[in-house]
């Protein structure tokens, strides 16, 4: 395994934790966005452990949540104009970028 993809891996099951910490304490709101929030997290922890296995379905799991997970902190930062979510943003693009690469693709069972 690619130390880069334990790394990843660890990364994104802490960011998933927060996440449904934060969505179980209420700061999502209540009805749509909660239940969805709560989907996506489910999904990236699925992947995720897909990922560890190298497994392709996990690995299309991470990329897809990386990618959306960039795309939500660049809508974040355009409508507030915290810096934080552009920094955040691009270090979970560059993960992106990391796991679209041909080696870790070939790496994958």
């Amino acid at each position: 395994m690619l130390p880069g993809l334990a790394f990843i891996s660890m990364f994104l099951i802490f960011l998933t934790m927060v996440n449904v910490y934060a969505d179980l304490s209420g700061a999502y709101g209540a009805g749509v966005t909660k239940y969805g929030i709560l989907s996506l997290c489910t999904l990236l922890a699925i992947g995720i452990f897909g990922l560890l296995r190298l497994k392709k379905w996990g690995w299309a799991l991470v990329s897809a949540g990386c990618l959306l997970l960039s795309t939500g902190d660049f809508f974040f930062f355009t409508k507030f104009h915290q810096s934080f979510f552009l920094i955040r943003g691009i270090f979970i693009l560059v993960f992106f970028l990391y796991l679209v690469r041909t080696e870790v693709r070939e790496r994958l069972l």
